[in-house]
């Protein structure tokens, strides 16, 4: 708690959190806080994960790399859309007629997995790794 007090005597920590936003910020905190709350469902987490980690992805491999019905899925893509994580893109692919529906993470969708959940994991990893008796006799 040192700390904190330390940082908040010095001036560095604001006393309102939309204060630590630079002034010409793309987003609000609103928005912001409203990517996290999305990826804090597993449903969500999953899709942005799998994102994140395949690449493009069409709703039809999503539901099957997750074993998830569509409208599920299609609600839980829609959040993820709304908030900024993920965007929708459509192409034609090659020999095929008509347009087909891709997703993909945006650069905020990957940051807020790769610096916000698995940056959570990570760390409990290394601190469980720091701390693991079970090696000692």
């Amino acid at each position: 708690m040192a700390t904190n007090d330390a940082q908040r005597s010095s001036g560095s920590i604001p006393d309102d959190p939309e204060n630590l936003l630079p002034e010409e910020s793309v987003l609000s905190l609103d928005e912001y806080l409203a990517m996290h709350a999305a990826v804090g469902h597993r449903t969500r987490y999953e899709i942005l994960y799998r994102l994140v980690h395949s690449g493009d992805m069409s709703p039809k491999e999503l539901e099957e790399s997750m074993d998830v019905d569509d409208s599920t899925l299609h609600y839980h893509l829609n959040k993820l859309v709304d908030v900024g994580l993920v965007e929708k893109h459509q192409r034609t692919e090659r020999g095929q007629d008509g347009l087909y529906t891709y997703y993909r993470a945006t650069v905020f969708g990957e940051v807020t997995l790769t610096e916000g959940v698995d940056e959570l994991i990570r760390g409990e990893q290394e601190f469980e790794s720091l701390y693991d008796s079970s090696d000692e006799e």
